[in-house]
């Protein structure tokens, strides 16, 4: 998922298809993302999982790095193969 994350990232929101994002990059106070490109990104998971997160979970905490994203995917059942997930939770 972190791979996927990162190149939707690079390529879909900031148009840099050879920008390597590292897994604790900070994407916050880096400047990669603002708050526009936090909810696109959690649209792209939402759409990429199936489980939908609700605004209380997006926090800092939870999306400042991809290892920190997928360390909340984890926490909500998401499988680390990034397989589709039926159920909506």
């Amino acid at each position: 998922m972190k791979d996927r994350l990162a190149n939707y990232i690079a390529t879909d929101l900031l148009n840099q298809r050879d920008l390597a994002i590292n897994e604790d990059d900070d994407l916050l106070s880096s400047g990669l993302l603002d708050s526009l490109s936090v909810m696109s990104l959690v649209h792209f998971i939402e759409d990429e999982t199936g489980i939908t997160i609700p605004p209380e979970d997006v926090t800092i905490d939870n999306f400042v790095s991809l290892s920190a994203i997928d360390t909340y995917l984890s926490r909500r059942g998401v499988r680390h193969s990034g397989a589709h997930h039926d159920e909506r939770q």
